[in-house]
């Protein structure tokens, strides 16, 4: 297949993401604060977050198997699996305002040999958040 006709087949970005989370309020809670971001949608087993093109949608994980059965829902003593990076101007400033929110850094801020500064942090459900410059 071309580059070309590869191109096109694919949608130009992702519309959701969805992030199973065992307490959902918490979870909630936290990407209102740290991230600012508006609930554009809401019911009792879920909490939509838009996050510029793109919307995060936080689900309890009981509810998880309706969406991916028959893969197995992962808990989250397992470890990581995929890491979100954020664009940002500053990450010594950014890494300041998330200590300020309440977040506790998993590392950084610190300039990888790849040539970027990076500082990482969990949220309530385990997923990674990088932050980088």
């Amino acid at each position: 297949m071309t580059d070309e006709a590869n191109a096109s087949s694919w949608p130009p970005g992702i519309s959701a993401i969805t992030l199973f989370v065992e307490d959902l309020d918490a979870t909630k809670a936290f990407y209102g604060e740290v991230f600012g971001l508006p609930v554009v949608f809401e019911d009792s087993n879920s909490a939509v977050f838009g996050f510029g093109d793109t919307v995060i949608n936080l689900l309890r994980v009981t509810e998880a198997p309706g969406l991916i059965a028959p893969a197995r829902v992962a808990g989250p003593d397992v470890g990581s699996r995929m890491q979100f990076t954020l664009p940002v101007d500053d990450v010594d400033a950014m890494c300041e305002e998330l200590a300020a929110r309440g977040v506790t850094l998993l590392n950084g801020p610190m300039d990888r040999p790849w040539g970027i500064r990076t500082a990482s942090f969990r949220d309530p459900g385990g997923h990674i958040w990088e932050i980088a410059r």
